[in-house]
Formats: C-alpha cells, structure tokens, sequence
C-alpha cells in the first residue's frame, strides 16, 4: 500500500477514535454509566406537610421551584395516614418543612425510614419562634385568653405548647427566614433569587398583620366558643375573647358533662358565636347551639377551600379574621 492510501486509513482511524470518544463523553455525562457524573443540579425538591406552611415555601422558592403539598386542606394533620406515594415524595425530597412533632405526630417513623437524605425543618424547634403552652380543659378562665404583648419566646423545654403557630404573622415570619436560609445552603446557585423571594413575602406578612389588626379591633370583647384549641396564636395577637372550645382533643369525643359545662357558660357569659370547623363532625357544635341565642359559623385554621400556593396564607388568615368579625359583630 502506497503512503496516500495509509494516509486515508490512519485519518479515517483517528475520526473513528474521535467520534468514538465524544460517544463516551455524551454516555458519562448523561449519567448512564455512572449516575450522577457531571449532572447539572436539579430544582430541589421540598415537601411542605399543610397548606399554610406551604404557602410560606410556596413563596420563598417562586421561580425556582414548587414544593409539594403532603396533607391536603380538607384533611386533618391531627389525624392523617401517608399513602405510597406521599412516602416517595418524602424519599425523595431535599427538604421536609413541618411545624413539628407535636401537630404532625404521624411523621416521625415514616421520617426516621424515609426521610434520613432530606433536611427536616420543624418550625416549632426555631429558637426566635413566639411558642405559647397549650391551655388546659375545654372552658378558659380570663387569664387563658387575655392579652399579652410583646412575642417573647416560649421555653422549649417547660412542656406542651400549642402546634398552631402559623397563625400569628410574626411566626410566620420567623419561618421564611429559616426555610430561605436552608433552601440557600442547599442551592446556593439560587440563594439571591430565595432571599428576594423571602424579603418581599416579609413585607406582605408584615402589611398583613397591620390589616388583620384594624380588621378584628371591634370584636376583641365579644366572647365566642372555638371547636378546639386552633386559634390562640391568632387569638393572643389580635385581643380577642374565646372563652372554651367544644373539645379539648379533636381526636376524642367530649363526653355530656363537657358539653353541659360549655353551654352553661355560653349562657352566663354571652357567647355570640360558636364555631365548627370543615375537617371535624359540626353535629357537636349544632347540639351545643340548640335552643341557645349563640349562633354558629365555620372557622378553618387550614384553610380547605382555599387554592394551595404563595397567596393562600393570606386568604387563610383573611378568612379568619372576615369570619369572626361577620359572626361576632352582628346583633345578638
């Protein structure tokens, strides 16, 4: 063979080596060889256990990626059992944001099986967050349900407080700056975009909460009996008056010495309104209202009927106040 025709057969060598070698580079970098190899990142994944905690994720990660919602609105954390795929969802997530072991008790094994890859964020354990101790029995005597200012933090460690916190708007705030801040250690190519995010959501939280005042200030001594204790983080920032709840576990019937004791109290106190919630049986508060001048409204902590996403928090906190205010301000 003549030195042109070695030529054409070493070129056409070399381009088969070459075409050869981008084949194996484009195989790696997908990852069908070795996984994960020279992948770009991937949007985090991050599952928010209930609707207003979600909402709150919702809108810190706005543009960059969409949490997922574990319990649906019309359903109860107090009560709520993980499907097969709630249980992928939580294998695969990033990050877990919940308010914490009290209210989401039906988490804590399918986390400790499930959840060992993913940052768990359990807003009740954030040192600044404004935690108030459950209130004993089912019929609150004044200083239960007085006003108390400020929002200094409970002690983590003195017992049982309250799992509701979403619904004081200076908790709320105290959430977003945690979940910009693990959202940013885990994606810093983002970090700017989840810290802008969280600025202006603080704001809104913040007008919220001048709004929510104004709102509620001609109803804070009107007295009023709630299904369960839902609402004292609400109740404690806005003055308001509840004098008992209808029961003291959602979980547990109350028996008939404790709706006797309710109604006794709706009658010497004057209670304008009692309120059922959409997750619960209203046969309770319908029993409880019979034959009595108080009438009875739906207060939801979660918001069910409201569209999950970065507004449904304030709807859900809107709706609170509206309904109140529409219940306890008209005449008896």
């Amino acid at each position: 063979m003549d030195a042109h025709g070695t030529n054409i057969d070493i070129g056409i060598a070399m381009g088969r080596i070459a075409r050869s070698f981008v084949f194996l580079v484009s195989i790696l970098a997908s990852g069908a060889l070795w996984p994960g190899w020279s992948q770009p990142r991937q949007a985090l994944k991050i599952v928010a256990t209930i609707a207003p905690i979600h909402s709150l994720v919702a809108g810190v990660t706005a543009g960059v990626t969409k949490p997922i919602l574990l319990i649906p609105g019309g359903s109860s954390p107090h009560s709520f059992s993980l499907k097969p795929s709630d249980a992928t969802a939580l294998a695969r997530a990033d990050i877990i944001v919940r308010v914490g072991e009290t209210l989401e008790s039906f988490l804590e094994r399918p986390l400790a099986a499930l959840g060992k890859q993913a940052k768990i964020v359990s807003l009740d354990e954030i040192d600044a967050m404004g935690l108030l101790a459950a209130r004993q029995g089912g019929v609150w005597e004044h200083h239960d349900h007085e006003s108390h200012g400020g929002h200094e933090p409970h002690n983590h460690g003195a017992g049982a407080h309250n799992p509701h916190i979403w619904l004081d708007p200076r908790n709320a705030i105290i959430a977003v700056d945690r979940i910009a801040k693990t959202a940013s250690d885990l994606d810093p190519a983002n970090a700017q975009a989840y810290r802008q995010n969280a600025q202006a959501l603080k704001e809104r939280l913040r007008l919220l909460d001048v709004e929510l005042k104004t709102t509620t200030a001609p109803i804070t001594s009107n007295p009023y009996v709630v299904f369960h204790d839902a609402y004292i983080y609400f109740e404690r920032r806005y003055d308001l008056s509840p004098i008992g709840a209808v029961t003291v576990s959602p979980d547990r019937t109350p028996g008939a010495r404790r709706l006797t004791e309710i109604r006794s109290k709706i009658a010497d106190l004057g209670v304008v309104c009692v309120f059922s919630e959409p997750q619960f049986e209203p046969k309770l508060v319908e029993t409880i209202t019979s034959g009595m001048a108080a009438r009875s409204a739906v207060l939801d902590p979660l918001g069910a009927a409201i569209e999950p996403g970065p507004d449904h928090y304030f709807t859900l906190l809107r709706n609170l106040a509206r309904t109140l205010t529409d219940c306890l301000s008209s005449q008896r």
